[in-house]
């Protein structure tokens, strides 16, 4: 009885442990979403949307005036210039300053106002930057989660092939005992038999290799999830029909690559505009008020607070002007500098609105060529299907060969393949009319 109680127990707390180790069941949805969460190129740059967010602010700031506090104290051991007696003391004489200054900049070439615009450009091309890499997290997922369902629906189709060929193999083999059909008819089913195994256990090597690219997009222990199946409305993609010249359009507005060039080309010019300045004069307001405390060791001194509030007191303020001369040409060659950057973010901007262009058109043609592709492999499932019946009975009753039945199968199965292949390739290129406009999002996935 003890013995039986301890078999339960550990039949329990393996049946637990079976469990508690079962992979999940991951959906589509939830994929994207720790996509999106985990994904290494994303993560940096919205990383580097707060630094410019930080340096847009900073920029504004710095068009107002700069205020700083100065304070020192320290000893001279000699000849020193005493403040309050106006002379020249030879000792040991303690310091303490302290004061606040302030710049404020009146003129200088509209430096930091092109400075400011630079920045603000900046950050919205880095803004745009995210949401298109968001988009490519989305693409890339979406598009390997698609690829380990594909696998799933072909290691489903050779499941079923391998089990309607043992049936067929065990037919032939009691037909071949009963001295029915030929004995090379059984030895070529076997061969059939053994194919299909070997192609579904490549099948399932497949999805095992798909789903561990899949990980590794998503940071994820490839063994922890299982891919769930999508309930995708075809019928909505099939009727779907946007023109190209509406897609042309949307494209142009919502693109977020193009509004990154964009604003990167208005960045680099307010930067070249910014370095132009230095050409030009530079004016600015400043004001300092600051005190000074002496203590003269062996004499008498004045308390700190009469020397620092009263004595040692000092307010200076008014304008400085700076004229550019002569500086071996370095203003001039940090301006060409700029001037080639701005003028490779003008290129890059017009290589984009090709780029765009070229992308709508090929998704709308890959797209209509998935709806057309969808429809041709649906005809002709239907068709292998029945001809595999028909084949089947014709078989069954002596009339055809083992040959042609199995020339008829595969056929079936390369039918059913090329259909569950059309239609996630249908789904994908769906979702990549919405990467191609630039309007692909979270919430469009199914």
């Amino acid at each position: 009885m003890k013995r039986l109680f301890t078999l339960l127990v550990f039949g329990w707390s393996l049946s637990a442990y079976a469990q508690q180790q079962a992979p999940a069941i991951l959906t589509f949805k939830d994929a994207v979403k720790i996509g999106l969460e985990n994904n290494v190129t994303l993560n940096q740059q919205k990383n580097q949307l707060e630094y410019t967010q930080i340096n847009k602010t900073s920029s504004l700031l710095q068009l107002g005036p700069s205020v700083q506090a100065n304070g020192s104290a320290y000893r001279n051991d000699g000849n020193s210039f005493n403040q309050n007696r106006g002379e020249v003391v030879n000792g040991v004489i303690d310091f303490v300053n302290g004061s606040v200054d302030a710049n404020m900049p009146i003129f200088n070439g509209l430096r930091q106002v092109n400075s400011y615009r630079q920045a603000n450009s900046a950050n919205e091309a880095q803004l745009h930057q995210v949401n298109r890499s968001s988009q490519d997290v989305i693409r890339d997922v979406s598009n390997q989660f698609l690829l380990c369902m594909l696998d799933q629906q072909l290691i489903k189709i050779n499941e079923e092939n391998v089990n309607t060929q043992k049936v067929q193999y065990d037919q032939i083999k009691e037909q071949v005992e009963l001295g029915s059909k030929a004995e090379a008819d059984l030895y070529n089913q076997e061969y059939q038999l053994k194919n299909a195994e070997l192609t579904l256990l490549r099948a399932r090597n497949t999805y095992k290799n798909d789903k561990a690219t899949l990980a590794i997009t998503l940071q994820i222990d490839p063994l922890a999830f299982e891919v769930s199946l999508v309930d995708w409305d075809m019928n909505s993609v099939l009727i779907d029909s946007l023109s190209l010249d509406e897609m042309y359009t949307v494209a142009m507005d919502r693109r977020s690559d193009l509004k990154q060039a964009h604003y990167n080309e208005k960045a680099t010019h307010f930067g070249y505009s910014s370095m132009k300045g230095r050409y030009m004069p530079s004016i600015y307001a400043g004001a300092s008020y600051g005190s000074r405390y002496n203590y003269i060791y062996g004499d008498e001194n004045r308390s700190f607070n009469d020397q620092f509030t009263k004595d040692n007191t000092q307010l200076s303020y008014g304008l400085s002007i700076t004229i550019p001369i002569y500086n071996g040409l370095l203003y001039r060659a940090q301006a060409a500098q700029t001037k080639v950057t701005y003028e490779n973010a003008k290129i890059q901007h017009k290589n984009v609105e090709v780029t765009v262009k070229s992308d709508v058109l090929r998704a709308f043609q890959n797209f209509s060529d998935a709806k057309t592709a969808y429809a041709a492999s649906e005809s002709q499932l239907r068709s292998a299907e029945l001809a595999y019946k028909m084949e089947k009975e014709r078989y069954d009753l002596g009339i055809s060969d083992i040959t042609q039945l199995t020339i008829i199968n595969q056929a079936y199965i390369k039918a059913q393949g090329d259909f569950q292949n059309s239609k996630f390739t249908l789904m994908f290129q769906r979702l990549l009319i919405n990467y191609a406009i630039g309007t692909l999002k979270f919430e469009d996935i199914p």
